[in-house]
């Protein structure tokens, strides 16, 4: 997904996606700094950098590189499940900078697959037809991986609400017993009490 949010100097965002296993992962993102004589985000912060963090759903970091202040960043994940994806600033040697805003826009796709510039620009057309459907390949792959992936938290899902429905059903039951029990146990006290103060 494409967005963008405001931070403050040093401080860490993240992000949580949900990716499913041997799946390609490719973020871009730029930032831009407040400007407090012209109020507004400059479209560049030259010398700035930033820390991106990628970790696991076993909280196992994948990547953690500092980069510019405008890159492309790509993963490979292992295992379905929610990746969180930080980024924080590197101002220590930018004392001007102290207290500023940062604005960082972050493009996240899932799936996607670099292709070989070379091949890419090639002029044979056969090669780039050739290319196009390796492409197309991979994508589909991918697709069916992620049908997969929603298939199996469906499963999930399906299996959690049958053993809740299951358990409701059981309490419902043992609520009617104990309710059952109590009623016919006062209608027995209230019956003991009227023969003993023979009113039956």
């Amino acid at each position: 997904p494409a967005l963008y949010f405001h931070s403050g100097e040093r401080e860490e965002k993240c992000i949580i996606e949900d990716v499913p296993s041997d799946t390609l992962v490719i973020g871009n993102y730029k930032v831009q700094q407040w400007d407090i004589h012209q109020q507004d985000f400059l479209e560049s912060a030259p010398g700035l950098g930033m820390f991106v963090t990628v970790t696991a759903p076993t909280d196992e970091v994948l990547l953690k590189k500092l980069y510019g202040p405008q890159a492309t960043f790509s993963f490979t994940s292992y295992m379905s499940g929610e990746h969180i994806i930080c980024l924080q600033s590197n101002s220590t040697r930018l004392m001007a900078f102290a207290g500023s805003k940062l604005r960082i826009h972050l493009d996240i796709r899932v799936g996607e697959h670099f292709l070989d510039e070379v091949v890419a620009q090639a002029k044979d057309k056969v090669n780039e037809v050739s290319v196009k459907l390796g492409h197309l390949l991979e994508q589909i792959h991918h697709i069916s991986r992620e049908q997969n992936y929603e298939r199996e938290r469906e499963e999930n899902f399906r299996k959690t609400s049958e053993e809740t429905n299951s358990n409701i059903l059981w309490w419902a039951i043992l609520q009617t017993l104990i309710l059952i029990s109590v009623g016919i146990w006062q209608i027995k006290s209230l019956k003991d009490f009227f023969i003993a103060k023979k009113l039956v």
